[in-house]
């Protein structure tokens, strides 16, 4: 594979579109889908999320560092263009406060239909005897340098592979027939954005192809029918941090697919992030 990185010092270009559209979503509900994040007929997921994430945010004026979990279901295929992000408190309680929001969109009749729907649970902070904070081991995880990002092949690769820099460390690429369904590597925009957020990085997260899709033997389509997040870790700011990915497929059969990831800022070591996710195959 050869390095397509493009990355370049956060300020020096025009706004990033994933930065433009983020802090959108955060002042109002009404937002507009850049093209250029496409996975075959839709934007991808993660897309998705991070707008679901930025405006619930921005609506409560809420501590990022309070988000304790996110669940996000893909009803149908979100596409480019304009989307209404619709917002509701479910419960507020005197620590912690539930909330939904909807990502609709106009279909072909002109009504407003749903294409994604995210649970968030927020809470705030308190004093317990319980502390536990996992870290991993970093003497034995290969530079970031030293790996090559997965290549953007027209039209084999998903339109946003342009877009991310996702460098495995162990696992292959999907359709390789491979025994299991697990894999490693380093995550981060190919283009620096400007800022960085847990909506950036949720964005980011979903990047990664489904594990169990390297089991195939052939090409056949793969979705993501639910996605859960739990943070475990303030998300670093700084836009050129390098985020660890630890996927381990737990089971599939019958055509879907359950796997469990871990998401590690290397700087610290911290774990930020645990992933579950059920993945539909059709192969």
């Amino acid at each position: 594979m050869s390095d397509t990185t493009t990355s370049n010092t956060p300020g020096e270009q025009n706004q990033h579109d994933i930065d433009v559209l983020l802090t959108a979503a955060a002042r109002q509900g009404a937002v507009t889908i850049p093209a250029g994040w496409g996975q075959g007929r839709a934007t991808f997921g993660g897309v998705v999320a991070g707008v679901l994430v930025a405006r619930v945010l921005g609506e409560l004026a809420a501590d990022p560092t309070s988000l304790r979990s996110l669940t996000v279901n893909f009803v149908a295929p979100a596409s480019a263009g304009t989307a209404e992000v619709r917002v509701e408190v479910l419960r507020q309680g005197k620590s912690a406060t539930q909330v939904e929001a909807r990502l609709v969109q106009p279909d072909d009749s002109g009504e407003s239909t749903v294409r994604a729907i995210a649970l968030l649970t927020f809470g705030a902070q308190r004093d317990s005897k319980v502390a536990l904070d996992p870290t991993f081991d970093a003497v034995t995880r290969p530079a970031f340098e030293m790996l090559e990002a997965i290549p953007y092949i027209e039209p084999f690769t998903p339109e946003f592979i342009a877009r991310v820099d996702l460098r495995p460390a162990s696992g292959v690429l999907p359709f390789s027939a491979a025994t299991d369904g697990d894999l490693t590597g380093y995550m981060r925009f190919r283009e620096l954005t400007d800022d960085f957020s847990v909506a950036h990085l949720v964005t980011l997260i979903d990047a990664w192809p489904p594990a169990a899709g390297q089991m195939l033997h052939s090409p056949a389509p793969m979705s993501t029918m639910t996605w859960t997040l739990e943070f475990t870790a303030p998300v670093s700011s700084d836009p050129v941090t390098t985020w660890w990915y630890d996927v381990t497929t737990d089971a599939a059969h019958d055509g879907y697919a359950h796997s469990g990831a871990r998401i590690y800022d290397p700087a610290s070591g911290a774990l930020v992030a645990i992933s579950r996710q059920t993945v539909a195959l059709f192969g």
